[in-house]
């Protein structure tokens, strides 16, 4: 199954300065990379799925993140609290 960027991210990509497409391309992960060094994607949509990814990953960090807060909340006494 091709992945394919969704419009929005596409549109973002499009939206970037050449620093920063240059940043995200020097991040790939391997499959990307692959498909990018094979043509099978262009690079613009290389960088949506990129930036797709990371907006994912930085989501379920935030998740977990909030989760944790909410343990250590329920966990530690008033006292100890930061």
């Amino acid at each position: 199954m091709k992945r394919t960027p969704k419009d929005e991210y596409l549109e973002r990509a499009r939206r970037l300065s050449g620093n920063e497409i240059e940043r995200l391309l020097s991040r790939l992960h391997g499959k990307l990379r692959r498909r990018l060094d094979e043509e099978r994607l262009s690079p613009l949509e290389v960088i949506a799925l990129q930036r797709e990814s990371d907006d994912d990953d930085l989501n379920e960090w935030r998740a977990r993140m909030s989760e944790l807060n909410a343990q250590l909340t329920r966990d530690l006494p008033d006292t100890a609290r930061i």
